[in-house]
């Protein structure tokens, strides 16, 4: 039986199904006859649980870095939280009741205020609300956490998993996470996605009768397969093998520098399209992401994404990353990329129509809304902004008008943003290779997108698979418009990367090399190989 779900945390996991098992959640009321020893017990319950949060933070750290820890900081404050003390006080106080019901109704309460709230990233915190509120009844009642009760491996089910639940179980016994609800961008997907767990959320039909039977998880679908039929389990084992080929690979290169023999150091950065891939990015050491493609965002919906929502996956990318660069590229909807409530009109030829920033700067407010995000994102690690299908200098200095107005709003409503985040473009046109010597001094940085710069370098559609034959990444004129896109942006003192497929091509990795090239952003599957082909390399030979 296939259970589908939503890609939270990629990988391939096999073994029995475990339902999770929580302490009961039912508090009882009692009368109390002095609120006073209550208050006391409140006070008590209070201090055991900020130590306790203090200690899963020192684990988290070590388990999965700062960033990810940092969720425990966040409910050490909400635990001292003046308005959510005193609301179970008042409540112990009026009605005189005991102190773990107290806790429970207050939680309740904050819970569903954060939960009615407009912004989706607020509304995520209501989990946090109320995990913080069990944990105290926890601490009055002296009842443990639910604990995995298994001798061996298992994946992990539940309806949902909250932050606290998912650091403490016992990573030896978990293979996987599948719930039948979560969001995929809650502080539980990102915990997984770091600890390199694979796990499924909102499996339609999981349901607690599934204990104990076997199940197959593929983390990067986003589907889980209960006692899986012979051929799903032939290829879901093939990919896992291969997975397990990829992470030993990933062991032997992890933590290396990306320098030659002969001490030339290139950045390697991943390129993504979803917050969820954040899991790969982290698992194979990448030092930064080169490219976030926005139109992600866009194309996995039938409306167009508000600019709260906006803001919580660029934070939540940014966030992850812990203060490593991540290059958000702004839409680049059209040609391929179609979106039926864009409403884009019919082409002849769309590559050479309405698309990337072209569409953005016909319709500014698209470009304004992902700006005003970008930056907000801003603040909560270093990012840079990237605009995509650049031919001219005029587009470039419109869309920096769109940039500083988005700034200048921010300033006045008072929202916290860094003014210094890096502007680029991204060079796949003949055009913008041509005059990347006037280009250069308008930005921080060029990223060479070789898909297109060859389509449109050669006069191929890279779409027709008839031309397959002579759309030949490797071809003179290519490599040579990237030559000259590295000696203009050096000559102006900006840095100038790789984005496209070409990147990951380990037989010009040398040539790249010895052009110049500061960075080279490839799939998070390509980062481990192409450090090797950076460390085997030696520009002097």
């Amino acid at each position: 039986m296939k259970l589908a779900g939503k890609s939270a945390s990629a990988g391939v996991a096999m073994g029995p199904l475990y339902f999770f098992h929580r302490t009961p959640g039912q508090v009882r009321r009692r009368h109390i006859d002095e609120p006073k020893a209550e208050l006391e017990r409140l006070g008590t319950a209070k201090d055991l649980a900020f130590a306790q949060l203090g200690e899963l933070y020192e684990k988290a750290l070590v388990e999965v870095g700062e960033q990810g820890a940092a969720l425990f900081e966040v409910h050490q404050m909400m635990l001292e939280d003046e308005d959510f003390i005193s609301a179970i006080e008042q409540i112990i106080n009026t009605e005189s009741v005991n102190a773990e019901f107290a806790a429970s109704r207050a939680g309740d309460t904050f819970a569903k205020v954060f939960s009615e709230m407009d912004d989706a990233y607020m509304r995520e915190r209501a989990a946090d609300v109320k995990d913080v509120a069990q944990r105290l009844v926890n601490c009055l009642t002296g009842e443990t956490a639910g604990s995995i009760e298994s001798d061996i491996p298992v994946i992990v089910a539940a309806d949902d998993l909250s932050p606290s639940e998912t650091v403490q179980m016992d990573k030896t016994k978990i293979l996987a996470f599948v719930t039948s609800g979560g969001a995929t961008n809650s502080h539980a997907a990102i915990l997984a996605r770091t600890m390199g767990i694979p796990a499924v959320m909102s499996a339609k039909g999981l349901d607690a009768s599934m204990d104990g039977r076997f199940c197959i998880v593929d983390g990067s679908t986003g589907e889980a397969f209960v006692d899986p039929d012979p051929e799903q389990t032939e290829r879901l084992s093939k990919k896992k093998a291969e997975e397990e080929s990829h992470a030993r690979l990933l062991e032997e290169y992890k933590g290396k520098p990306n320098k030659t023999k002969d001490g030339i150091e290139v950045l390697v950065y991943a390129n993504i399209g979803r917050p969820s891939d954040l899991g790969l990015v982290l698992q194979n050491d990448a030092g930064g992401i080169g490219l976030f493609r926005s139109e992600f965002l866009y194309l996995e919906r039938d409306s167009y994404p508000t600019e709260d929502e906006l803001f919580l996956a660029y934070k939540t990318v940014a966030q992850t990353m812990a203060g490593k660069r991540v290059v958000f590229r702004t839409l680049d909807i059209g040609a391929d990329k179609r979106i039926d409530y864009f409403d884009l009109p019919v082409e002849e030829n769309p590559a050479l129509g309405i698309r990337g920033l072209r569409l953005c700067l016909e319709r500014p407010w698209l470009l304004h809304s992902q700006l005003r995000a970008l930056y907000r994102a801003s603040a909560f690690g270093k990012t840079a902004i990237m605009f995509p299908m650049v031919s001219s200098l005029w587009e470039v200095a419109k869309a920096k008008e769109i940039a500083e107005a988005a700034r200048k709003e921010l300033e006045a409503e008072g929202i916290a943003f860094d003014p210094s985040a890096e502007i680029g473009i991204m060079v796949e046109t003949p055009a913008a290779a041509v005059i990347s010597d006037l280009l250069a001094p308008e930005v921080d940085f060029f990223s060479i997108g070789t898909n297109d710069l060859t389509q449109y370098t050669l006069a191929v559609d890279r779409q027709n698979p008839g031309m397959e034959k002579y759309a030949d990444t490797r071809h003179e004129a290519v490599l040579r418009l990237i030559k000259t896109v590295a000696d203009n942006a050096h000559q102006h003192g900006i840095w100038v990367g790789i984005c496209g497929e070409l990147a990951a091509d380990l037989t010009l990795t040398k040539r790249f090399l010895e052009m110049g090239i500061d960075e080279l952003s490839v799939s998070p599957a390509s980062v481990l190989k192409l450090r090797k082909a950076v460390c085997d390399t030696e520009l002097g030979s």
